[in-house]
């Protein structure tokens, strides 16, 4: 054993590196076999290694490096995944729950300190403060589970943040108090700080965003202006005063709107986080925990069994009694209990401050009684939140699962045929296509390049061949399954029309014809033959900037579009692009075709920010021109003729977007609809001609017979 111990703790910036990264491997499987959420084996590992346990690894710089990156990537994250427009929806729900997870367990920790630790008033208030603050720990089990939108969850984050600002705003407070420069300009300068600070970042940061996506569509430049953003965000939160997750939080927020929760760049993001960063934060804190304090005496067991109950107790009582206010489900009781439970390196960096604060020479604000409390508190409360956590995303899951239609997923035939040609536009088309989709259903989609079979066939095959594998790969990145096919054709619509019905696909996505001066025509040379040979939903989109830039989706129903078959398909697929891009959407059409938009709008898609505007007919397409901006995608419901809802007026619709929407976005939706297509009624008719002409035949060579 002298011989080990010669070893440890271990330097080596590799072995450091490589005992982490088998704790990150490892913690899962084992705690998975016990049941146990794997959030706790990070903790229980950092304190095993630690100086505290066998003392394989000292907290070195690393774990101070990467447990902030940890940390601030939480709080990251978790603006991000927000859903804003619920946020708005219920921000008395936020406030209340924010003061109630707050000053309750700061009140009970108080007057516990004061009366039964026999602490001083400034000592108790600190540790209030401590218990009135939250770290989301278990927010990587949400993750897992995908309730990131889940009212629970989202009212837990936002009170988390409501009630760390406080508290670091007490603090604060607490800590001038020692100081020489207190007093009421100490309070306004702060303030006025802090009110730049935030203005700032919502001026600056939406503006850089939108100028960084629009020229650079690079996946790794855009995940370093990301990161970027965050931490510098966070580096000026510390200038000001206030803690780094602050303006993580903040930037996470801002930030929301321009990275859409199923994009590759999110998936990069939760990625990176998931598997370094915030594995190496857990590690960290639970290097922090010494247990051996536990055995220090009875007095210190008495501390902490005080410490660790009344704070737990005091976020229990304010999140089952919101939940009751609210009228949520028991289970949504239980997430936002288990969220807001837990402590780490927040009360750890407050102690921190206490341990600084001299009350007089020599002697100072915390102790070690009120150190080893403390940290002993944050492995337990750790562990209840996890458990907890886990305990509610089952239940909330089972309770979804026993809400859910399974009719609905039958009768869904979704199974999207992506066309692409020009590598240009081809990732977006992608993006487009994974903001139609439903995540849910869990089904492939197909990519597709025909090629037209000439002379160059080979050279564009093998082009071609590059294009879908680059797709392919940028669809296995947010785990979506991916189809390919490059199809040699003689004519490229019916090659499109073969590869639709072999696939069984239900609708198209491709690119608009490009005009050229070899070339001007508005359809291009085989569109309009697609759009009447296929009587299913065929989406036509030109991009002039990118999809995650976009502020606004202006939408053209035709007259009677209701009454179509489908209505409700593309209706789905512009709503659950405009919750997924967080943008708002503006449905432009006659008062009964609105009336059922709206209604299908507030069933299935609360949470979409959408407008109706009665426009009385479709001459007046022209005058929408004016309200269509550069970050707005203009809309068009078509309709093919002979069906109930085409007019005359759309045979001019080549010419009135090329005059009055040349350079913007714009996407034009051919519905499913009723009817026989063209290619199944040539192709029984060539058959009917086959068959009579080998009537005809057996006719002429029977006359012939007798003649001899």
């Amino acid at each position: 054993m002298l011989i080990l111990s010669s070893y440890f703790p271990i330097e080596s910036p590799t072995l450091i590196f490589f005992v982490v990264l088998l704790i990150i491997l490892l913690a899962p499987i084992i705690m998975g076999k016990l049941r146990i959420p794997h959030i706790i084996g990070m903790v229980l590992a950092g304190m095993l290694i630690g100086e505290h346990g066998l003392n394989i690894l000292s907290r070195d710089s690393s774990f101070e490096l990467f447990g902030k990156v940890g940390l601030l990537y939480i709080m990251f994250l978790a603006g991000l995944e927000m859903d804003l427009e619920s946020v708005k929806k219920n921000t008395r729900r936020f406030l209340y729950f924010g003061l109630l997870t707050c000053f309750i367990p700061l009140i009970l920790t108080y007057v516990m300190a004061m009366w039964w630790l026999h602490y001083s008033s400034t000592a108790s208030f600190l540790l209030g403060c401590i218990m009135a603050s939250n770290t989301l720990i278990a927010y990587p089990i949400i993750s897992r589970y995908g309730l990131q939108r889940d009212s629970s969850v989202m009212l837990s984050v936002g009170s988390s943040m409501l009630s760390l600002f406080m508290a670091l705003l007490m603090l604060a407070a607490l800590a001038a108090s020692y100081g020489e420069d207190v007093g009421f300009g100490f309070w306004i300068g702060f303030l006025l700080k802090f009110f730049l600070f935030y203005a700032g970042c919502i001026w600056l940061i939406p503006k850089a965003t939108r100028y960084f996506l629009r020229r650079y569509s690079d996946a790794v430049m855009q995940f370093i202006y990301v990161l970027s953003v965050m931490f510098l965000s966070a580096a000026c939160s510390e200038a000001i005063g206030v803690e780094g997750i602050v303006g993580a939080f903040i930037a996470g927020l801002i930030l929301n709107r321009y990275i859409p929760h199923v994009s590759p760049l999110m998936n990069r993001i939760e990625f990176t986080g998931n598997a370094i960063f915030i594995p190496y934060f857990l590690i960290g804190v639970g290097m922090l925990i010494n247990v051996r304090t536990l055995f220090e005496g009875t007095h210190m067991l008495w501390v902490v069994a005080l410490i660790a109950f009344f704070g737990t107790f005091g976020k229990a009582v304010a999140a089952y009694f919101s939940s009751l206010l609210f009228r949520l489900p028991k289970s949504s009781g239980h997430m936002m209990f288990g969220l807001t439970c837990a402590h780490a390196a927040g009360a750890i960096a407050m102690v921190m401050v206490g341990m600084r604060l001299e009350i007089s020479p020599g002697v100072y604000l915390v102790n070690n009684e009120m150190l080893n409390g403390v940290v002993i508190m944050i492995l337990i409360t750790c562990i209840v939140s996890t458990m907890m956590t886990e305990h509610a995303a089952k239940q909330i899951i089972l309770r979804e699962k026993a809400q859910w239609n399974p009719n609905k997923k039958e009768a869904d035939d979704e199974k999207i045929l992506l066309c692409v040609k020009y590598p240009d536009i081809a990732p977006q088309l992608l993006e487009l296509a994974i903001m139609m989709r439903n995540p849910k259903l869990k089904r492939e989609m197909v990519a597709l390049n025909v090629v037209y079979d000439d002379k160059a066939a080979n050279q564009h095959r093998e082009q071609g061949i590059r294009l879908l594998e680059m797709l392919q790969q940028r669809a296995s990145s947010i785990d979506v399954r991916m189809q390919t096919q490059v199809r040699l054709a003689t004519n490229i619509a019916n090659g499109i029309k073969h590869a639709f019905r072999e696939f069984a696909a239900s609708e198209i996505i491709m690119g608009m014809h490009v005009h050229t001066e070899i070339n001007p025509k508005f359809w291009g040379d085989f569109i309009q033959s697609l759009y009447n040979g296929l009587n299913r939903q065929i989406v036509l989109t030109r991009f002039v900037q990118p999809l995650n830039t976009l502020r606004r989706i202006q939408v053209v129903v035709p007259s009677r579009a209701e009454f179509e078959p489908g209505f409700h398909r593309w209706l789905e697929r512009l709503a659950r692009m405009a919750s997924n891009l967080d943008c708002r959407i503006q449905f432009h059409g006659r008062e009964e075709s609105l009336e059922l938009i709206r209604e299908y709008i507030n069933n299935h898609h609360t949470n979409v920010r959408a407008e109706y505007t009665f426009m009385a007919h479709w001459n007046e397409l022209p005058k929408l021109a004016e309200q269509v901006s550069e970050d707005h995608m203009f809309v068009v419901i078509t309709a093919r003729k002979g069906t109930i809802s085409y007019k005359n007026a759309l045979d001019r619709l080549p010419n009135e977007l090329m005059k009055h929407f040349s350079g913007k976005n714009i996407m034009i939706i051919f519905p499913d609809q009723y009817g026989i297509q063209k290619e199944e009624s040539m192709t029984f008719t060539a058959a009917q001609h086959q068959e009579e002409s080998s009537i005809y035949d057996a006719i002429l060579q029977w006359i012939n017979k007798h003649r001899k």
